[in-house]
């Protein structure tokens, strides 16, 4: 297992623990907070990661079995996530925290033993084990907020987001085919700087479209937690500027676009 592998991983144990130290000490009313404005509420949230954590072991270690999980999702593209979360939440939440963390504790094992060169089922293309640790790391980073927002939490910000914006990065071409639309044959350089200061490039320097600003805030824009309006991210170019009320760094439907912070 390659070094870099290995720290994705712990990042992702990380935020995973920094999410449970916020609602481990929660009564059953407050994991009834509604978190987002579709209704989901924290139940649904710490649900929807352990469910989706349950489906990442699945496809490591029962491939077969996760095809059929595939064809259930392609048959029911809009519902079949959000089903799975509601069947969550309806568990009593000392019961949902034992599950995901007990899962959490697994898939990081699971992760790490994966041969170097496999790749692993899942709904969008097959990825290698330290991209399904940042994809997992991305989604755990997104709900954490909603989950933070909702209880009146400033979350840290930590340079973990670094993970988010890799794949708000790398997934350019998917948030146009979400949208039915075609990608533009156009280079665009993305330079944000993390919270600790340090710059983090994507793509060419020659390139005339460019994206700048804080790597924070371009992670909030690729989880669609902002409006492009309300975050510190620039763009230099048409393409670059309408990546940017498009992006999304998750796989599937893009959902509702996020409402300026003014209007909610």
């Amino acid at each position: 297992m390659t070094d870099v592998r290995t720290s994705v991983i712990a990042d992702l144990e990380a935020e995973g623990a920094q999410l449970e130290s916020w609602v481990a000490p929660l009564d059953a009313a407050a994991w009834d907070t509604v978190t987002t404005p579709e209704g989901w509420t924290i139940r649904h949230q710490v649900g929807h990661l352990a469910w989706t954590d349950e489906a990442s072991l699945l496809a490591i270690h029962d491939p077969e079995a996760f095809g059929e999980s595939l064809k259930l999702a392609a048959a029911n593209p809009e519902h079949y996530v959000d089903e799975g979360a509601e069947e969550w939440a309806k568990l009593e939440p000392a019961e949902i925290l034992e599950r995901w963390r007990e899962g959490r504790t697994r898939l990081a094992t699971s992760l790490a033993e994966v041969p170097d060169g496999e790749k692993i089922g899942w709904y969008g293309p097959p990825m290698a084990p330290t991209s399904m640790a940042t994809a997992r790391i991305m989604e755990t980073w997104a709900h954490s907020h909603d989950v933070a927002e909702s209880l009146g939490i400033t979350p840290p910000q930590t340079d973990r987001c670094k993970h988010v914006c890799h794949l708000g990065v790398r997934t350019r071409g998917f948030a146009y085919l979400m949208r039915g639309e075609q990608a533009p044959d156009v280079e665009i350089h993305v330079a944000l700087t993390g919270p600790s200061g340090d710059l983090w490039t994507w793509g060419s320097v020659e390139a005339e479209q460019r994206v700048t600003g804080s790597g924070y805030d371009f992670a909030l824009l690729a989880t669609r937690r902002r409006h492009v309006e309300d975050v510190d991210v620039h763009a230099e170019g048409d393409d670059a500027a309408h990546w940017l009320t498009i992006i999304q760094a998750f796989a599937g439907l893009p959902g509702n676009d996020p409402q300026r912070l003014a209007d909610r």
